[in-house]
């Protein structure tokens, strides 16, 4: 039997082409299961779990692409090592991996090389991008909850000590943290 996975990182991404290449490649699409909003990095995935759950002996998983399936060497190997103790085999588009061959033992620690170092490659984007973004005072991180006004209100009340700080909480419709974090916001300022 194939049985077919697919992933995509975000949930605004599509799965289509994927799904479309899984039933090209001959996976029923009743035995597809696909992770949405997960990044390969991560190995606690449910449409993963659940291909790996119902794969037997002779059966196939199948994936597009490696990087659709693990995004690090270590993973890509322990999912390919789990599949040949289960007597399953791994197909990576149109090519049935084989543990046994030494070629293809080779080609798919390749193959898993370029899908880790791709990912390498986001992150070391993303990190770069919000450098720079932090620079131009474009990526302050959170902003308070409450105004510059309602802080300075809400230091005046608690200072007049007839609320406590769930009353202000409430007062101001934020947790008591905030009220906490607003305080330590007004002694770093005022200091």
């Amino acid at each position: 039997m194939l049985i077919g996975y697919a992933r995509v990182s975000t949930e605004a991404q599509d799965l289509t082409a994927q799904r479309d290449g899984l039933r090209s490649l001959g996976v029923d699409e009743q035995h597809v299961h696909v992770d949405h909003g997960l990044t390969g990095t991560n190995r606690d995935r449910p449409g993963l779990r659940a291909d790996l759950a119902s794969c037997r002996a002779g059966d196939t998983l199948v994936v597009t692409k490696l990087d659709r399936l693990a995004r690090s060497i270590p993973d890509a190997r322990d999912i390919a090592d789990e599949l040949a103790a289960k007597g399953a085999s791994l197909q990576l588009g149109a090519s049935v991996y084989d543990p046994s061959d030494p070629v293809g033992k080779l080609l798919f620690n390749v193959l898993a090389m370029v899908a880790e170092f791709e990912a390498d490659l986001i992150r070391a984007r993303t990190r770069e991008g919000m450098a720079v973004a932090r620079a131009k005072g474009r990526l302050q991180g959170k902003q308070p909850k409450l105004t510059p006004s309602q802080a300075s209100h809400l230091r005046s009340l608690h200072a007049g000590g007839e609320h406590t700080i769930g009353e202000l909480a409430e007062l101001f419709g934020v947790g008591r943290s905030t009220v906490y974090r607003t305080f330590e916001r007004g002694t770093v300022a005022g200091a």
